[in-house]
């Protein structure tokens, strides 16, 4: 996860529950306590969250209306990302598509369930190409980065 994600994921976070421990945040972003506690370090001393003691170990965090501004932009930094990368999986999941027809194929097996495949498997949706589990004398497709990659069927 980028640092931008980090930031957006912990503002989220204490926005939601300001009385959260940096144990539980860890717990809820997949990440070490002491990731935790050096973003939220950063973010005290830029001004985009406060604490208030509670008890003697206990904090609650405040974001800031600095904070709230920076989540704003970094949300729309991660949408605009998001996008970017949706955009080209689509556009290469179109030009694997394309090569198929060339090829003569209506149908392809689809390798992995990730989120690439998803959207493969979408495109094929939309372009009218059937996707059919495991058969070898299909196309086998897999993400490869941003784009796709085709095994071809061996000829018989």
């Amino acid at each position: 996860m980028a640092n931008t994600e980090h930031e957006l994921r912990i503002l989220e976070a204490l926005e939601q529950e300001p009385d959260t421990t940096q144990a539980g945040l860890a717990a809820q972003l997949g990440v070490a306590v002491g990731t935790i506690n050096w973003y939220l370090k950063r973010l005290i001393k830029k001004g985009y969250v406060k604490t208030k003691q509670l008890e003697r170990r206990n904090l609650k965090y405040f974001v800031t209306p600095s904070g709230l501004a920076l989540k704003a932009r970094l949300t729309k930094e991660y949408m605009d990302a998001s996008l970017r990368v949706y955009r080209e999986l689509r556009r290469a999941a179109k030009e694997t598509l394309d090569r198929l027809a060339a090829a003569g194929y209506d149908s392809v097996t689809l390798a992995g369930a990730d989120e690439s495949m998803e959207i493969f498997r979408l495109t094929c949706l939309e372009q009218g190409v059937s996707v059919d589990g495991g058969r070898e004398e299909l196309p086998l497709i897999r993400t490869d980065g941003r784009s796709f990659a085709v095994t071809w069927p061996e000829k018989t």
